[in-house]
Order: C-alpha cells, then structure tokens, then sequence
C-alpha cells in the first residue's frame, strides 16, 4: 500500500554510459513512491549525449544549481569523480571509487555501495557457504569493491585474475595491506586454484548482454564450489547457467544491483527502504526469459 505523499521531494540520477537499459531508476522511483515520497530519477547517459567523462565537472555543477539532491555514478566515471568531490566515505577512500554522491549543504559526498550490496545479497543468497579460499575474475573498479566484501564477510584467502595481470597484482597488494589477516594475492594458474577453490566471484562484463560469452572454460567448473556473479542482465548468464550444470550453488547479480540501491536511497534520502519490496519489484522488471 502506498503511503500518503509528503511534502519532500527528491531529484536524483545517473551518470554513466550506454545505461539505457538500468533498473535502478524504476526500483528507486517505485521505492520512493511506496514511503509516499516525490522522487524523481533521471539517467544522464554520457552516450546519448556524446560527451565522455570529461564532462563530469560541468554536470556535477549543473545538477547542484538544478537541485539534484545526488547521483548514482557508474562506469566510466567511478574513479573520475573523485577529485570532483569534497569529502568520502571511509569505504569509499579505500577502494578509491564512487557509485553514490551526496549533493547537500554545498557539499559532494562520495560513497561506494557496491561493495555493500555484494555482501548483503551474498548473505542473503549463500549464507552458509565457505569462504576458506575464494578464487576472484576481474580487478577493476567492481572486482576492488566485491572482493573487498569478500575479505570483510571473511574470505580466508582471496586469489586474483585479471586479463590485466598488472591490475590483479595491484589489487592484491592494496587488500592485502587491509586486510592483513587474510592472504590475497594474484594467481597464476586458474585451473589449479579452481581445483582447490571453496567458491568463485566473477566480476568481469563477460556474460553482459552486450558482450555475451565466458569468462573461464566450462570445465573449470566443479560441484565443490559455490559461483557467484556480478552481472545481472542477463539474470542467468552463461556462466551460471554452465555452474549450475556442474553442480555449483550459485548467485546472480540481481541480489548487488537491488541491495546498492537500497544504500544508496538510505543515502539519498536519510529514510530506511523495504528492501525486500525493492527486492520483489525488480523481479518483475527483469525480461521474462
């Protein structure tokens, strides 16, 4: 039932490239709707208006006199932004990106709620899964904020890849300075550490709608670990889809991309969010396969 409306409004938005096809400004609009809210969610999409992320300080500045009251960042402005903005969150100055800004009394407030959302949908969906060696696909700006989730559920050993080796050795430096009871590294031979794998993150665009396909082949795969998955659209990626047949629990990226929409309306507004609800109404906005 939608509660009655108050007189607080909310304009927010979404800075990215090519997100035509987000859900977070339905699961936002509805959210806010429900707690009878005037919230409105806009996307500024740095495609449909063919500038890059250079435009970043001129759009921040526009959206302050226009009273946005923050913005969702997403790729490719994550790291971009941060010299726009006046204070981070202590999550955020770790991983050193942004998904979620704070526009008020003057001030940009940067806060990273991707690395939230991948714990709290991981808890919800593989609550009691092994975290005892944990293999990760990817160290970009989401492969940093998943497995620095991983290491704060108490991930005991956290081994890296990326097609940039360069960048999973970086990764696992930074993590391994923060989180010193735990081993992080980069790996060298994925087939030797899925064998001796408790579990699986992929945090690559590998299995995007727009970039279809696998990250790992599929006989990697083996029924002792647990597969988790950042990329939600499509809900079941070939990767899950192909971990599923070898026997592996598994989970989508669904659960990350309502669960850092939850925090960032938190942020946004200073109310708390039925996340459950928000759960619930991004179900129906998936494409019914």
């Amino acid at each position: 039932m939608t509660m009655p409306a108050s007189n607080k409004s909310y304009l927010v938005g979404l800075i990215g490239s090519g997100i035509g096809g987000s859900l977070t400004p339905a699961m936002h609009e509805e959210e806010g709707s429900q707690l009878g809210l005037r919230y409105v969610y806009r996307r500024i999409d740095l495609e449909a208006l063919k500038v890059g992320a250079s435009a970043l300080p001129d759009i921040l500045v526009a959206a302050e006199r226009m009273g946005f009251n923050g913005l969702n960042v997403t790729y490719p402005c994550k790291q971009q932004i941060i010299p726009l903005l006046d204070e981070l969150s202590p999550d955020a100055h770790a991983l050193g990106a942004v998904n979620t800004v704070l526009l008020k009394d003057g001030k940009r407030i940067g806060h990273n709620t991707d690395w939230s959302g991948f714990a709290r949908a991981f808890e919800r969906g593989l609550p009691d899964v092994s975290l005892e060696r944990v293999v990760q696909l990817g160290a970009g700006g989401a492969g940093a904020a998943v497995a620095h989730a991983a290491l704060q559920m108490g991930a005991q050993a956290l081994t890296l890849f990326d097609v940039d080796a360069s960048r999973s050795h970086i990764l696992a430096d930074e993590l391994q300075a923060r989180f010193p009871a735990s081993i992080v590294r980069a790996g060298d031979s994925l087939a030797d550490e899925l064998a001796r794998a408790s579990g699986m993150i992929h945090a690559t665009p590998t299995g995007m709608a727009k970039l279809p396909g696998m990250p790992l082949p599929a006989e990697l795969l083996h029924g002792g670990l647990w597969v988790a998955d950042i990329v939600y659209f499509p809900i079941r990626t070939a990767l899950l889809q192909a971990a599923e047949a070898a026997g592996c629990r598994t989970l989508s990226g669904g659960g990350m991309a309502v669960y850092q929409a939850v925090d960032a309306f938190r942020i946004f507004t200073g109310l708390e969010p039925d996340a459950e609800r928000m759960f619930a109404h991004f179900q129906t906005l998936l494409p019914r396969e």
